[in-house]
């Protein structure tokens, strides 16, 4: 299946022990599930023979930031995929800034264009070992050169943002820049587009 439902947005995941310790490490099971509330849900695969730290410390802090994937950045966020152990602070192991969040714990990573501040609103069992975490989001952060636009009302720039997204195999990544457009079709008169004069 991880196959075939591509391509897949990454979500670079921030977490925090309940020790005070940061971890980051990236995820392709994920995606937006709503708006109002603005929902995010995370997919955690199990791990032989312990949970994952991202998991454990969601499940016992209830918090977590979602930075988003740019081009830029895919050598420092595969990096950060490596098995360290919970000790290991994988912002510092690459070399990645942070700042402070607002209202979580957990920083957000200074080069991700955008991040979403998250608080736990439902963990699930999914399988042994497996989660799906679904985080309400707290604050979005946006860079200031990804937004175009009215300043009271921005947009965000897809362009600029660059993002990469998860393909098939265990190392295949795509670019998001080769796009096309179609238009929503309007139901009228029974669902009939096309009227002759």
């Amino acid at each position: 299946m991880a196959s075939t439902i591509m391509p897949r947005p990454i979500a670079w995941v921030v977490s925090v022990s309940a020790e005070g310790i940061v971890n980051a490490a990236p995820y392709s099971f994920f995606n937006m599930f709503g708006a109002d509330r603005p929902v995010v849900a995370l997919g955690i695969l199990a791990r032989p023979g312990q949970p994952k730290d991202t998991g454990a410390n969601i499940r016992t802090t209830g918090e977590f930031v979602v930075n988003l994937v740019p081009h830029g950045l895919v050598e420092a966020m595969n990096t950060t995929c490596v098995e360290a152990p919970p000790e290991v602070d994988e912002t510092v192991l690459v070399g990645l800034a942070t700042v402070p969040s607002l209202a979580v714990r957990p920083p957000r990573i200074a080069a991700s264009p955008v991040a979403f501040e998250c608080r736990l609103a439902h963990l699930l069992e999914t399988g042994p070992g497996q989660l799906l975490a679904v985080g309400e989001v707290l604050h979005a952060h946006y860079a200031a050169q990804v937004l175009s636009g009215d300043p009271e009302r921005p947009r965000v720039d897809p362009a600029a943002l660059d993002l990469v997204g998860r393909m098939h195999g265990a190392s295949a990544y795509t670019h998001t820049r080769d796009l096309f457009d179609l238009q929503r079709p309007q139901w009228r008169d029974g669902g009939n587009t096309h009227h002759e004069e």
